[in-house]
């Protein structure tokens, strides 16, 4: 889920160069089918979810008298920390949504899911991802006399459905489905069925899941961004809702519809790397023993004397550890992280500007003094963070630091769902290696390569005709469409 203008965050809190200097996921999506206190389940299953988007957040239920909402800025225990909330959304089925923003302000107009009647009823629909001709589509709906509430694509979703000339539900989602471009996970809850689906190249994740006893085929079924969403609340992992896969879950059980002719899949490669939970588990694959043996592959390729192997946590850590147990160096804990930082308290004076990556790390003096320090990070995007952190361990006394980099460099923005800078933003694309370790102010910086990281996720090399994800940050081959972005050169 995306807004349809600048893609750059800012704030008052925090310069825009810091900000930025962290990719980040979009939105995650999760639904609850014939479950007792649905609005509950939904709400931890969302708390699991948090690390793909911390600014708002919401849950759509459906009982006997209809639907019920509650949307709000912030974290999920924000909005859902008063049980008061949870018991005003009664229901045994239920869709929720947690959002990260691409521009401005958080807005409780843009907070999902969406919600909308139609002439068959209510319909709430979650988004995860970016549709990359929703400018184009939103153009000829306004001309068509569509009303926007919201600043977001995933509005676009809403009205056309609303146009469709089909009668039932799925039939209508589906035409809708076939008239959109890009990246998208979506979670859909009408008055008689739970639905979610997957892109034909399926770029954003989905899951299934079932509460264990549930009473029979058609209870106790859940969708989440990631299996994490399931592990929470006790469900079992079923299996990944495949790439264009419509899942259709009401009072007949589980269907399956595959609407889209069958196309490559191009799953998003930095969900192994850094936007999935380490605990997940994503297409089959652990996100944990992914990041671990990225980390092997990384030291095989780019060897250098060192007295420890640190992490730059949170991400870089199961990484890191790959780097140490195929190098041989010890793993250390050198930098700290407090997991309670929020937006700043104090005047943001460029003083406390400069400081403020102090306020979520602080070096481990004892471990790096004196030491020649491999950090592990998973990507550098503009840069910023990266030299205050390498100035921070050697002001803790490291007497080398090299940096090691979990992803290739990061040299192209991404149009599906992740929220990058401009290219002329990032650093990768106006340095090369040397120049970004001066700028950085490293000893040496080493990335993984392209094939490597493929050969870590079990393939032989990166084909350029039969690679299974989305690589496009780091290669510029991409895989959908950029309608909008064609339209506004034109």
């Amino acid at each position: 889920m995306a807004f349809l203008s600048s893609r750059m965050l800012t704030s008052a809190d925090c310069p825009a160069e810091d900000q930025d200097d962290t990719l980040h996921e979009e939105c995650a999506v999760f639904g609850a089918w014939d479950i007792a206190d649905a609005a509950a389940i939904a709400a931890l299953g969302l708390h699991a979810l948090q690390h793909r988007g911390q600014e708002a957040s919401g849950i759509v239920t459906h009982d006997e008298s209809g639907f019920h909402s509650h949307r709000g800025l912030g974290l999920v225990g924000d909005v859902f920390g008063d049980q008061r909330v949870i018991a005003g959304l009664p229901g045994r089925n239920a869709v929720g949504h947690n959002r990260y923003s691409t521009t401005g302000d958080t807005l409780l107009r843009n907070v999902q899911p969406l919600f909308a009647e139609f002439e068959f009823g209510g319909l709430a629909v979650a988004h995860n991802g970016n549709l990359t001709n929703a400018n184009v589509l939103r153009r000829a709906l306004i001309r068509r006399g569509c009303l926007f509430q919201s600043t977001t694509d995933s509005e676009v979703f809403i009205h056309l459905i609303a146009i469709s000339l089909y009668a039932t539900v799925e039939d209508r989602l589906i035409d809708a489905l076939k008239q959109v471009q890009g990246a998208y996970s979506l979670v859909v809850l009408s008055e008689h069925a739970l639905m979610g689906v997957r892109d034909p190249m399926g770029v954003r994740p989905l899951v299934l899941g079932r509460i264990p006893g549930a009473p029979d085929d058609a209870s106790g079924w859940i969708l989440s961004s990631e299996s994490c969403g399931l592990d929470i609340c006790g469900a079992e992992f079923v299996r990944d809702v495949e790439p264009g896969e419509l899942v259709i879950i009401d009072k007949n059980g589980v269907r399956s519809i595959r609407p889209f002719a069958s196309t490559r899949p191009h799953f998003c490669v930095f969900e192994y790397i850094y936007f999935a939970r380490p605990d997940s588990v994503l297409d089959g694959r652990s996100v944990y023993d992914a990041r671990k043996r990225i980390g092997e592959q990384l030291a095989q390729e780019s060897e250098v004397e060192a007295d420890v192997v640190v992490p730059v946590p949170d991400s870089g850590v199961p990484s890191a550890m790959g780097y140490s147990q195929a190098s041989g160096i010890p793993f250390e804990l050198g930098i700290i992280r407090n997991h309670y930082v929020g937006r700043t308290f104090i005047e943001p004076t460029d003083q406390i500007r400069n400081l403020g990556v102090r306020m979520k790390h602080s070096a481990n003096r004892p471990t790096l003094d004196g030491k020649r320090v491999i950090l592990v990070d998973d990507s550098i995007v503009r840069g910023t963070t990266s030299r205050k952190i390498v100035d921070m361990v050697r002001a803790a006394g490291a007497r080398e630091v090299h940096m090691r980099i979990s992803s290739p460099p990061t040299r192209n923005p991404c149009f599906y769902g992740i929220d990058t800078p401009e290219r002329s933003k990032l650093l990768a694309a106006q340095h090369d290696i040397p120049k970004m370790a001066e700028l950085i102010g490293v000893d040496s910086l080493a990335f993984i390569s392209l094939d490597g990281l493929y050969r870590a996720l079990g393939h032989d090399h990166r084909d350029p005709e039969s690679r299974p994800y989305c690589d496009a940050c780091f290669t510029g081959d991409y895989p959908i469409p950029l309608i909008d972005q064609e339209a506004g050169a034109a």
